[in-house]
């Protein structure tokens, strides 16, 4: 499940250039009896199966912790990952990510371990694998010279607490949709003041939420009410957007 994620395209090149490394562990590698059992049936009884203790801590004690490292736990009870968290764990020197299985993992482990428990979002998939790589991807390419122009990451969506501006490239009309007239321009202020304005009629319509715990200054305010303005109904609606 890891290997073609993590051998394409960024992870790929961020390993290549010794800005990250990746190692994948078979949980079993640490289990003691002839048919190398990492699972068991749940106390109190019920459907499915619960990772055992023992082969998760003998796997970490063996592989090494340092004052660096994060120990994540890949969990649909943790909290819910964003940018922000990603920003946090690609600090640490050292990440231990586990993933869960079939009913979840023994709760010794998280608490034993003082591990991060980490959720991709409210649903529940077969394991913790792909929201494994969904993390890795998220906060390798947040390292330092990943990605090949810094101010890309700087730039995405919530890094900011707002959504993405709209992109745009070449042709300037395709199928009677033209590019934004200011976009071509080549006035730099300009541009600057349509996207950071794009950026936050975007995130009010698409996720309102975010707006709440965005860090706005008065050039954001006096943006949002020209947006509020353009709104149907308001008078100004005919007005053109720049």
């Amino acid at each position: 499940m890891f290997q073609g994620p993590l051998s394409e395209s960024i992870l790929k090149r961020a390993q290549e250039r010794g800005l990250a490394e990746i190692r994948v562990h078979d949980l079993r590698t640490w289990t003691h009896d002839r048919h190398r059992t990492a699972d068991d049936a749940p106390y109190g009884g019920g459907a499915g199966m619960v990772m055992k203790p023992e082969p998760v801590f003998e796997a970490v004690e063996a592989l090494g912790r340092t004052s660096g490292s994060r120990i994540v736990v890949l969990s649909a009870q943790g909290t819910r990952f964003n940018q922000r968290l990603a920003a946090e764990l690609a600090e640490a020197s050292h990440l231990l990510l586990i993933c869960g299985r079939y009913e979840g993992l023994d709760d010794r482990i998280p608490t034993g371990l003082g591990a991060l428990e980490v959720s991709i979002g409210d649903y529940v998939l077969t394991g913790g694998e792909i929201p494994a790589i969904v993390l890795l991807d998220a906060i390798i390419r947040l390292i330092p010279g990943v990605l090949g122009d810094a101010d890309s990451a700087a730039s995405d969506s919530f890094t900011t607490g707002l959504l993405e501006h709209p992109h745009y490239t070449r042709p300037p009309v395709y199928r009677g949709m033209a590019v934004p007239e200011i976009l071509l321009s080549g006035d730099h202020q300009a541009v600057a003041r349509w996207r950071r304005k794009e950026a936050l009629r975007r995130t009010r319509i698409r996720r309102p939420d975010l707006l709440a715990g965005a860090e706005l200054d008065q050039r954001d305010r006096e943006l949002l009410a020209e947006i509020e303005a353009e709104e149907p109904g308001s008078g100004r609606a005919g007005e053109q957007r720049g």
